[in-house]
């Protein structure tokens, strides 16, 4: 141990060594006036030399040597004198002391405690016949034997022979006989006889003093065994006192009570109070030789060398040294710090706190002897702690055991069989083992709080213990601070010590520990007070319960517990997972490449870094060992700790166990603390398991990159722990889609076999689920819409083989549902695809790239060309260019791709001698010198008018062919008759031009155009009218409005779902508004027709 900075007690003072050695029983405290009188005593109290060199001269015990000493020199009227003493107080001692100063003053020594005798008293101590009626050793059948002033010794019976033989021999016999003969007679004498017996000593010169001692102890068993004494001893102490009283050199000094306490019992008390009346007629006031503050003094006196405490103000620094300490702790000792010195001072080595508890608390205890025990419990305790004591003071610390001791010490477990004497509700208390069970709590704190390095968490144990007798004292705070205070513990770390013994205790009071309040960082202070009790406290009675908990209703809340922990699988559904609490066997878990998420329940419980083999199995198998699971990747499992499923497990039993603590005491009364702190603590305890609960399911089990079974400890916190898992990298969680590049076969996933072209797409979708070195994908769907991305984006060609082994491709085009629900459904790089059909849309300026020159105009032959396999073109992307490679097409489906746009109206074809758009192609058209270009922008209707095209009216009238061919030559190619029909058309709608009566049928086909002849009707030509505005959007709202032609409205049809996703979360709104017209009256089966077709699409369409 590294140098202190005080000096330990037992190192400025030194033990006796009878103390030291042992060789002195702890009987010989008990003084014994009869062994004295008879002359063989021990020395210590036969020999006054012995005697008075330990014997501390107390002022009382000096002023009743006084009066003592002049009563027997005829100089006071103080007869008789009564020790008011409880047993152990030292009146045996006080006794022998009267004894010694008057049987032989010649012969006394020459010695302080003497010289302050006699200098007090003032006079010389007269010399005097001593009988001593020690009743603790007259036997009340048997009598005694005793001396008589000769030295001849004699057993007599009767406690006034007793005294007659000691004063006078056979002469006092002879006197009290009735028939003066030398024997006892059996009555009480009476006062004359008693005054003539008292008097005979003076014939020599001498006084007579009578020393009664331990009156109680013959008088109950006397009386216990024949009523009749009852009186007969009543009597003889009235007519002793009087006759005392009357005799004017005689004194007499008794102690009533009796140092066995089992004689204090109704009848001994009322024995007791009869005598004490007795006494009390003739008595000065009572005599208490030795008060509280003499305690230490008797203590230093008779435990320690004259040698080390001859020189008082020595130790004056020690005294400084432990009181710094003292002082850190408590404001009012370091405000009273002059004070606090003088009283250390005056009680070192002893803390006078300890002293002062032993003299006020514990002389109430029934089985405690004032000085006697005191003597006892010090000799017992110091005997061992200077062995290993570091103290600077002499308090709760010498009654611990040695250290590494589990047991308690030889001096505690003194203390706790005094204690254990007194009832308490009609039992006694085992205070042994209490204190044993305290300590032991103690010693776990101490080892958590390396600050407290002399064991004061122990001693507090103690302090607690000594304030807490009789049942119902309790110490202060500040009390147990000044006790412990002399080793200068830490603050800080002593509260926190003795708090966490306040939660931990078995025996400390609730009501005590109650008042604690709650500080301002919401931490509870320390109680106000402390109070061990022999009654188990709520924790005591918890821990019994505890045990009592059967382990399956644990497991049964343990499950309930974790089933119902909404946290285990918060989030875990809603981000794509198939969540499953608690499954039972592997088979529960589908194997179906969709991402699976369990908790597992205890069964499962594993360490970090080892699963359990239970946990393995989910991932291992699916309905046993010999079906393995196929896509181990897609399944990722939570279990709980071994640990934490401990700790989760006692926080249940912890519940349940106040739960039958409140069983326990339901029907009984209970006070209102109590029941306070036994709701708090059940709540309390209900509210941990979901906690303990959530930090026990701190694992991730699941496969690795390298496909090994493997435990991931993870960090719990408030959030979901679904969250924490998928945020954990090592567990490869991936929320977000992958791209379509990456799922290239030079693509990070390593998807593709060296030379592998194509794959079936039901596999690449599972692969996620399957390979271990692969991402865990939430989302099984959203691979495949990934592959469907990638298909529509061009870096991939889907292929369906149909039943009749031919093939059908689908390329920069959304796949059916039924496409993709074919087992058989591959992708095929598009480098190796032959596709089988070419969507008309993809042909459209601007959709596939590297087609279209700018301005747009393209041959056929030049489209054959793009689709000739191998063709590599650049695609930007965000900030990079990069190569895509063009699918091989035959040129028939080429050609079928470009006959299906021209006709849908997608593009336009034209030759020297043709031009086609949104019809069919006629047969020989299409060939690879025609070419194509975007559909011709329509002709306003005003533009057929003679003032605009005057090349078309050659008169009044004119043909469609002839408007037609007028159109083309102002347009300088050849316009497709679509174009020309809707403007025609237009215009004979808007009434701008009208048929003739010799007219062909409109509409028509070109063919039918010659036939057609058209006119300005006749009057002022009225323009159309303008359209009405559109209507204002809603606020918040923004509006577009256009005139679309059918392969527009097809256009449309074809990116709606594109509009709706980019539109999500608002409110996309659709407004259509459908026309139909022409020359006369619309036939009503016409507008039926379309009537009907319209109604597939909304019942509220209807033309009107």
């Amino acid at each position: 141990m590294n140098k202190l900075p005080w000096t330990p007690w037992h190192q400025v003072v030194r033990l006796r060594d009878d103390i030291r050695s042992g060789e002195l029983s702890l009987a010989v405290f008990a003084a014994d006036l009869y062994d004295v009188v008879m002359g063989r005593a021990k020395p210590v109290y036969q020999d006054p030399t012995e005697f008075f060199a330990l014997t501390y001269p107390t002022f009382n015990l000096r002023e009743l040597a006084r009066d003592v000493l002049n009563r027997l020199a005829g100089k006071s009227e103080k007869a008789v004198r009564q020790l008011e003493l409880t047993y152990g107080g030292g009146k045996t001692h006080t006794l022998i002391t009267l004894y010694h100063l008057v049987a032989d003053p010649a012969g006394l020594p020459d010695l302080p405690a003497v010289r302050e005798f006699i200098e007090h008293a003032g006079i010389t101590p007269p010399g005097a016949r001593v009988a001593c009626l020690p009743f603790d050793k007259l036997d009340v059948e048997k009598g005694m034997e005793i001396k008589a002033p000769d030295g001849q010794v004699r057993w007599l019976k009767h406690p006034w022979s007793v005294l007659a033989w000691q004063i006078a021999g056979t002469e006092g016999l002879r006197l009290l006989h009735p028939d003066g003969a030398d024997a006892e007679r059996e009555s009480a004498p009476a006062e004359n006889l008693l005054t003539d017996l008292f008097a005979l000593p003076g014939r020599e010169g001498l006084s007579t003093l009578i020393l009664m001692d331990e009156v109680l102890v013959y008088a109950r068993e006397k009386i216990g065994l024949d009523p009749v004494w009852r009186g007969r001893l009543q009597n003889f102490f009235q007519y002793l006192t009087q006759a005392a009283t009357k005799v004017e050199r005689c004194a007499v000094v008794v102690s009533l009570l009796a140092s066995d306490p089992r004689k204090s019992d109704a009848l001994g008390k009322e024995i007791a109070k009869e005598m004490y009346d007795i006494f009390r007629r003739e008595q000065e006031e009572g005599v208490q030789p030795v008060v509280k503050e003499d305690v230490a003094e008797v203590l230093r006196r008779r435990l320690f060398t004259a040698e080390s405490i001859r020189d008082r103000e020595a130790f004056r620094p020690h005294v400084m040294a432990a009181l710094k300490g003292i002082t850190e702790l408590d404001d009012q000792t370091k405000k009273d710090a002059k004070a606090a010195e003088e009283r250390f001072l005056r009680s070192f080595p002893f803390h006078p706190d300890l002293t002062e508890i032993f003299y006020v608390k514990w002389t109430q205890l029934e089985g405690f002897q004032r000085a006697r025990g005191v003597l006892r419990t010090f000799a017992l305790a110091l005997r061992e702690a200077e062995k290993w004591d570091h103290c600077p003071l002499i308090a709760a610390n010498v009654f611990l055991s040695a250290p590494g001791s589990g047991d308690i010490s030889a001096a505690a477990r003194e203390l706790t069989t005094v204690a254990a004497s007194e009832e308490y509700e009609g039992k006694r208390q085992e205070w042994a083992g209490i204190l044993e069970g305290e300590l032991a709590k103690a010693r776990a704190i101490q080892a958590e709080t390396p600050g407290l390095k002399f064991r004061e968490v122990e001693q507090a144990v103690l302090a607690a213990f000594i304030h807490s007798q009789p049942i119902g004292q309790k110490a202060l705070t500040r009390e147990l601070f000044i006790l412990l205070g002399h080793t200068r513990p830490d603050r800080i770390d002593l509260a926190k010590a003795l708090g966490r013994w306040a939660e931990v205790s078995w025996f400390l009071d609730e009501a005590a520990l109650s008042d604690a309040e709650t500080r301002g960082d919401g931490r509870q202070a320390l109680p106000k007070t402390w109070r061990l009790g022999s009654k188990p406290n709520l924790r005591q009675m918890h821990s019994e319960a505890c045990r009592r908990v059967p382990a399956e209703l644990i497991e049964a809340r343990l499950i309930d517990a974790i089933s119902g922990l909404k946290s285990l699988t918060a989030g875990a559904s809603a981000a794509g997972a198939r969540v499953h609490n608690l499954p039972e066997r592997p088979k529960d878990i589908e194997d179906d490449g969709e991402f699976h998420y369990a908790v597992l329940g205890p069964k499962a419980a594993s360490t970090a870094g080892n699963p359990s083999v239970e946990a393995k199995r989910f991932i291992e198998e699916t309905t046993g060992p010999d079906r393995p699971r196929v896509y181990r990747n897609a399944v990722v499992l939570a279990v709980p700790s071994r640990e934490g499923l401990e700790i989760a497990r006692d926080r249940i039993r912890e519940y349940l166990g106040w739960e039958e603590v409140r069983n326990m005491l339901k029907g009984q009364e209970i006070d209102p603390v109590r029941a306070a702190v036994l709701n708090a603590r059940t709540e309390g305890a209900k509210k941990e398991i979901a906690g303990a609960v959530r930090q026990a399911y701190c694992l991730a089990v699941t496969v690795s990159e390298k496909n090994e079974i493997l435990a991931y400890k993870l960090t719990v916190g408030a959030e979901p722990l679904f969250n924490i898992i998928k945020a954990d990298p090592r567990v490869r969680i991936q929320e977000t889609a992958i791209s379509a590049e990456a799922l290239l076969p030079e693509g990070p996933y390593n998807l593709w076999r060296e030379g592998e072209t194509a794959r079936r797409v039901k596999d690449l979708v599972g692969a996620f689920a399957q390979f271990p070195h692969l991402p865990k994908m939430l989302r099984r769907k959203e691979i495949l819409e990934t592959l469907i991305l990638g298909v529509k984006e061009g870096l991939f060609v889907l292929r369906a083989v149909r039943p009749d082994r031919s093939v059908r491709t689908i390329w920069r085009a959304e796949p059916l549902e039924a496409d993709l629900k074919d087992p058989g459904l591959e992708l095929v790089l598009p480098e190796a695809a032959t596709l089988s059909e070419i969507p008309a849309a993809l042909l459209v300026p601007g959709v596939l790239p590297g087609l279209w020159p700018t301005p747009p105009g393209i041959a056929v032959r030049d489209v054959v060309a793009f689709f000739r396999g191998g063709n590599v073109v650049q695609v930007p992307r965000e900030g990079y260019i990069e190569p895509v490679v063009i699918p091989k097409a035959e040129p028939e489906v080429v050609y079928a791709a470009i006959a299906e746009a021209v006709e849908a109206g997608k593009l336009w074809l034209t030759t020297d001698a043709a031009s086609v758009f949104a019809e069919e192609i006629p047969a020989g058209v299409l060939t690879g010198d025609a070419r194509l270009q975007p559909p011709p922008p329509p002709v306003p209707v005003t533009a057929v008018l003679p003032d605009n095209l005057p090349a078309a009216w050659p008169g009044q009238k004119t043909t469609a062919l002839g408007i037609a061919a007028a159109l083309s030559q102002k347009a300088g190619r050849s316009l497709p008759w679509v174009t020309v029909r809707e403007a025609i058309d237009g215009a004979i709608k808007a009434r701008l031009l009208e048929k003739t009566i010799d007219s062909g049928p409109w509409p028509c086909d070109f063919g039918g155009a010659r036939q057609v002849k058209l006119r300005v009707p006749a009057g002022e030509v009225v323009p159309p009218p303008a359209p009405p505005p559109p209507l204002p959007p809603q606020p918040g709202f923004k509006a577009a409005q256009a005139e679309l032609r059918p392969h527009q409205i097809q256009d449309l049809a074809e990116i709606i779902g594109e509009l709706v996703n980019a539109a999500a979360g608002y409110e996309l709104v659709f407004r259509l508004r459908v026309e139909l017209g022409g020359a006369g009256t619309l036939p009503d089966e016409v507008v039926q027709t379309v009537n009907r077709l319209l109604a597939g699409v909304a019942k509220d369409l209807q033309l009107k």
